[in-house]
């Protein structure tokens, strides 16, 4: 007993060893940055947010010093494999001590071109006081000219990497699952499809999970890109009706389109659909519904044409357009406001979503259509709705790669969306801060216990949306889209 006793005691402080330790000096001095990635430099984190792990591609050994601006608190951290683990409870203590301040990060690594190792210039990680929501629910799914036989909707704890599956499709791959959204933040309700032969709109509220069939209801046989209303009674949907076409050639592999797309609002307590006559009509395509955070205007993107193509066109480019919604009467109003006119600013806009104060529209635009995920010069952009005047965006977008699915927090000081920056065909999640002064900040790569998943994880990530806890969807929901 008493052998079995040292040996755990002499394991566990092997572990404490492995993961905080005593600074060692490195032989050389470089006049550079260190190449971490991800790329955490100069960036603005949350105060709560998973430990910031990185590695150095290469390194054999590698050590990272903290140090807090705010107070004494000084953290050092060896790693094997080129790969800075860091202790949770640890950087807990360490953002807590730099909250409205910042890090230092110092860093040395060793390798075979270093051997007695080599320091790099000190860099920045800055503490917001603000905190970021606790969770997060996506689609991992395989690139779309490859399958979706296995994909499924996750959620992530941000401030740990606790992972989890919401549901999945493994017990029917036939069926395809997206389009998950929340009411208001909250992970209490939901919705989502299951596009099958025994598919349909799960709907989970009130401790209640059911099918909707709108084909029973309703003229739409199908329904997607849901905006849950604030109040929580009602979700606008757009119907679409979709086609994809794959390339023979160059850097694009698809392109998904639409030849007809309808708007219309589902009030989930009368099982009702309701429309408007406006958009209806064969010569305009409404998609992408967004609510205010007050439930008084949708948002949504819009393309008109005297005779719409039946094949994909270049010149697809959509408007961004606003109108007033009576949640009493359920009921649009008369004004139908234009907020990007896409034939005069050019480019096509696409999947408006709105800050929580309701000052600021943030959108992707593309040189033309609605699937900007497929197109490399997706960027996201802003526009102060009291102004009307654009927001620079700085190095929110990459240049080369497709930028979109953007979601705001609950308080409208982060932003989470996807990128294809690191390799082109994975779409990966990015958090940028947008502070108080409206003035975005630089993106940093969604923290994971070990960055080399970065590269393991052969999915992408779909559609970010920020939760205030984790979702609980009963078994049962599965078994309603699942084939006997």
């Amino acid at each position: 007993m008493r052998n079995i006793l040292h040996t755990f005691i002499l394991t566990g402080l092997l572990l404490l060893l492995a993961g905080c330790a005593s600074w060692k000096d490195a032989r050389e001095t470089a006049d550079a940055d260190a190449p971490v990635f991800p790329d955490y430099k100069d960036v603005t984190v949350p105060c709560n947010i998973a430990p910031m792990n990185f590695m150095i591609e290469g390194a054999d050994r590698i050590q990272a010093r903290f140090t807090s601006s705010r107070g004494q608190n000084v953290l050092t951290v060896a790693g094997k494999d080129g790969v800075i683990d860091i202790p949770l409870r640890k950087w807990r203590e360490l953002l807590a001590s730099a909250k409205g301040g910042e890090l230092q990060v110092e860093v040395c690594s060793w390798s075979d071109e270093y051997p007695d190792g080599v320091s790099y210039r000190p860099f920045v990680i800055n503490v917001s006081a603000d905190e970021i929501d606790g969770w997060a629910a996506y689609r991992l799914i395989e690139p779309g000219y490859v399958s979706w036989r296995q994909l499924g909707l996750y959620q992530r704890d941000l401030t740990s990497f606790e992972e989890s599956a919401i549901v999945t499709n493994h017990s029917n791959t036939t069926t395809c699952l997206n389009c998950h959204h929340f009411p208001s933040y909250s992970a209490g309700s939901m919705m989502f499809h299951a596009r099958g032969a025994n598919g349909g709109t799960i709907i989970h509220r009130d401790g209640k999970t059911y099918k909707v069939d709108f084909g029973k209801i309703s003229r739409f046989k199908s329904v997607t890109y849901p905006a849950w209303h604030p109040e929580g009674r009602y979700i606008a949907f757009s119907s679409n009706t979709t086609h994809q076409v794959f390339f023979a050639e160059g850097s694009q592999p698809i392109e998904v389109f639409d030849t007809a797309s309808d708007l219309l609002v589902y009030d989930v307590v009368m099982d009702e659909v309701m429309t408007d006559p406006r958009f209806l009509t064969a010569e305009s395509l409404e998609t992408f519904p967004a609510w205010s955070p007050d439930g008084k205007y949708l948002y949504f993107s819009s393309y008109t044409s005297d005779s719409l193509p039946v094949e994909l066109s270049y010149d697809m480019n959509y408007d961004l357009l606003r109108v007033e919604f009576d949640p009493v009467n359920n009921r649009f109003g008369e004004k139908i406001d234009t907020l990007y006119n896409a034939e005069v600013q050019g480019g096509s806009a696409s999947y408006p979503r709105i800050s929580p104060d309701g000052r600021f529209l943030l959108y992707t635009r593309s040189d033309y259509g609605t699937f900007p995920i497929w197109h490399r010069e997706a960027d996201l952009h802003m526009i102060d709705l009291e102004t009307m005047e654009d927001i620079d965006l700085g190095g929110w977008n990459c240049a080369d790669e497709a930028d979109s699915y953007h979601s705001w927090s609950s308080d409208g000081r982060w932003v989470m969306f996807g990128s294809r920056r690191l390799d082109g065909r994975y779409t990966r999640l990015y958090i940028a801060y947008f502070d108080a002064d409206g003035k975005p900040h630089k993106p940093f790569l969604l923290p994971q216990e070990d960055p080399r998943y970065n590269y393991w994880r052969l999915k992408s990530f779909n559609v970010p949306e920020f939760i205030n806890a984790e979702v609980k969807l009963p078994k049962e929901a599965e078994k309603l889209f699942r084939t006997k």
